[in-house]
């Protein structure tokens, strides 16, 4: 202790200490009043300097805490309960803000924690103990937070080639954890391969038919090897999984379409083919909930990708036309709360549906507060419906050994106990007219659990078989006559008597539960025969002073 007081009280240790910790030391002393003389003072030295002493150690713990997230998750002040919401976005969007003076049910407040997939780590288990680990940068400062966030929402792609950036085993960890999302971990998971969308895509336009679905032709290649037949030009060779207009090219002739195949090669991956549409302008129909907005396009650099160059970007009604292809879309893989559809408006008038995002999405044109206000509405909503159920049990660790419970037998043993015989009427075992709800093989007699425990050991050893060495049990009693004629006949009972305090008693005193009579006998030999000489010698004693 005494070095403890010198190490804290260096100065040189006290300068490296960082700014904020352990601040008790740091700050400067105030002046101290007059010393106090006699007992006194000896008595507040000892108070102050010890009390100074664990007040440091106990800020530092508290300071550790809180910067590792294990703190009370509040963000309204002392007593304010809390719901952590982690948002997986870069971190241009402040989207604390949008959550901010928005409650759940039960007064509970949304803390936002906002993190970029490459900053996030997680550990799951399958009891539903998970833990999420944050290492991010701000402003120069490095900061580290551990917490168990009970809803996400995601707003960043979790897997694009082109990027080199795979998250996808994130989203696994969110799932085996359990954490409920905006929009679900499955259909975000589906969405890390285009081809797998757009075969949802195929499905619903065999449905409802070219009319009502107007879905442009695609041709898919799982590697450069099948790239053989030659489409008709010009195409466009979308290869593998990007986003943002990158891995497209435009190809005019076949010359050129054997090249990308040898990039193909490079890359190991699949490529779609889709017939190039010379468009006036594309739109993009976007659902948010329950909330639909449709924004025109146009090209303005002439460049062909629409999404990249300058490009005129205005919002348009929304038709019913619109609203049924996003609904539709909508649809698959279990149900998209956040989606948008891309459709190119061809120069020949014709409108070509290209492909369905999730809730990756960007926001776009003049309401971009708008939308996200949305969804955090819709994220608001979405944690009062989830976080207001009941919680599913967690699966429960398989026990090495498991134990018969009090009162269970199986039906072989079952089989070998002989019929029961009724009790004499009006007898002091049971009043008459009364019939007990319990099984019969679970009540026993004074003396009876002593007379089954001097059966010979042995696998054959079953309950409610009468041992053949009753005489030599009962001759060891010295007080025969002083049992009740009930225990000498040895009737099977449906109800306790009430004088079975005794035999309780001394059951209770050498730690017998009743669990422990319908165990195996074939283990413990030695063990059991000690017992009964016990148990002999206590029932004597018990009954020749009663």
């Amino acid at each position: 202790m005494n070095f403890l007081r010198r190490r804290l009280s260096d100065s040189s240790f006290i300068a490296n200490l960082p700014n904020g910790y352990m601040t008790d030391l740091q700050r400067p002393e105030p002046p101290q009043p007059p010393p106090p003389s006699g007992p006194e003072r000896s008595r507040q030295s000892g108070a102050q300097g010890a009390g100074g002493f664990f007040s440091s150690i106990t800020n530092a713990v508290k300071q550790t805490a809180a910067s590792a997230g294990l703190g009370e998750q509040s963000t309204g002040g002392p007593g304010r309960r809390a719901r952590i919401l982690l948002v997986v976005d870069d971190p241009h969007t402040d989207w604390a803000k949008c959550f901010r003076g928005k409650k759940l049910q039960g007064d509970y407040d949304i803390r936002v924690e906002q993190a970029e997939f490459s900053e996030i780590n997680l550990v799951a288990h399958s009891d539903g103990t998970f833990a999420v680990d944050l290492q991010m940068f701000r402003n120069g400062t490095r900061i580290v937070k551990s917490f168990r966030p009970d809803f996400v929402l995601i707003r960043q792609h979790s897997f694009s080639m082109a990027e080199n950036e795979d998250f996808r085993n994130l989203i696994i960890g969110m799932q085996y954890a359990g954490i409920p999302s905006v929009n679900s971990l499955e259909s975000i998971y589906n969405f890390c391969d285009k081809p797998w969308v757009f075969a949802q895509l195929v499905s619903a336009y065999k449905t409802l038919g070219a009319e009502k679905f107007p879905l442009i032709e695609q041709t898919y290649y799982p590697n450069h090897k099948e790239m053989l037949a030659m489409p008709t030009f010009p195409v466009v060779v979308k290869i593998g999984h990007a986003h943002s207009g990158m891995g497209k090219v435009k190809i005019e002739n076949h010359y050129d379409f054997q090249d990308i195949a040898s990039v193909v090669a490079l890359t190991q991956t699949y490529a779609t083919t889709e017939p190039f549409i010379d468009s006036k302008y594309d739109i993009r129909i976007q659902k948010i909930g329950n909330n639909y907005k449709a924004y025109m396009r146009t090209s303005i650099s002439g460049n062909w990708k629409t999404n990249t160059g300058s490009a005129m970007l205005e919002q348009v009604a929304m038709s019913d036309r619109y609203k049924m292809w996003v609904d539709t879309c909508s649809e698959m893989f279990g149900g998209l709360d956040i989606c948008a559809v891309k459709v190119v408006h061809g120069k020949d008038g014709k409108d070509y549906i290209l492909e369905v995002m999730d809730c990756t999405m960007p926001v776009i044109g003049e309401h971009q507060a708008e939308d996200r206000q949305q969804i955090a509405d819709l994220v608001v909503t979405k944690m009062n419906y989830v976080l207001s159920k009941t919680p599913i049990p967690s699966p429960q660790r398989p026990t090495a050994t498991t134990q018969p419970q009090s009162g269970t037998m199986k039906e072989s043993e079952l089989s070998k106990i002989p019929a029961q015989r009724p009790p004499p009427q009006g007898g002091p075992g049971q009043p008459q007219g009364l019939e007990s709800d319990n099984p019969p093989y679970q009540q026993k007699l004074p003396g009876q659990d002593l007379l089954l425990q001097n059966e010979p050991p042995g696998p054959s050893a079953t309950m409610g078989q009468r041992p053949s060495s009753v005489g030599q049990t009962t001759s060891s009693v010295s007080n025969e006559e002083s049992l009740p004629s009930q225990q000498k006949e040895k009737p099977k009972k449906t109800q306790p008597h009430p004088q079975l305090n005794k035999s309780q008693s001394l059951t209770n005193a050498f730690n017998f539960s009743q669990s422990s009579f319908f165990r195996s006998s074939t283990t413990d030999d030695e063990a059991k025969a000690d017992t009964i000489r016990n148990l002999r010698k206590s029932f004597a004693s018990l009954f020749s002073d009663s």
